[in-house]
């Protein structure tokens, strides 16, 4: 599954693929167009829906 999110240090919007098979998740995912580390927090429903998906920066 796609999600639109946008970087937290360049501003810049991309897709990313979500995988919601292996439930709620903290992974880390380069930016593709500034190469820097993205932290994303995933929550998922108990119907494998999407809840939230939140991104912050890797020096916060």
């Amino acid at each position: 599954m796609l999600e639109h999110v946008d970087c937290p240090y360049c501003g810049e919007s991309f897709e990313t693929a979500v995988d919601n098979s292996g439930g709620s998740q903290d992974y880390i995912e380069d930016c593709p167009v500034c190469c820097r580390p993205i932290e994303f927090h995933l929550e998922i429903g108990s119907d494998d829906k999407i809840l939230s998906l939140t991104t912050r920066r890797d020096d916060d």
